[in-house]
């Protein structure tokens, strides 16, 4: 049985500021986390690849549905990463993509 009151706003404001201020380490600790990634040469590789397992550098259009929704939710995934790695450190995507180039 839950101890869940709906008439305590208190607890629910609570609640609600720990879900917050727990959601925001969260963030916080993937930035770094990708920061540190792309620190090293080795990083920006494992980094470069997940992207392109991904297929954020190629369509994923098919004419099985099911295998084009597959892809769209892989490539979606690497979107998002692709967005943390621009926010997180623009200044390094440009020497990650020299990297791959090479």
């Amino acid at each position: 049985m839950s101890n869940y009151d709906p008439l305590d706003t208190e607890a629910q404001d609570k609640a609600r500021k720990d879900r917050t201020t727990r959601d925001k380490l969260a963030d916080q600790s993937e930035v770094e986390d990708v920061k540190w990634l792309m620190g090293s040469k080795r990083g920006r590789r494992i980094l470069w690849r997940g992207l392109e397992r991904a297929g954020v550098y190629r369509l994923s259009f098919n004419t099985n549905s099911m295998t084009m929704a597959f892809a769209e939710g892989a490539r979606n995934e690497g979107l998002r990463m692709l967005a943390l790695i621009h926010s997180a450190c623009p200044d390094l995507y440009p020497a990650m993509m020299k990297e791959a180039n090479e």
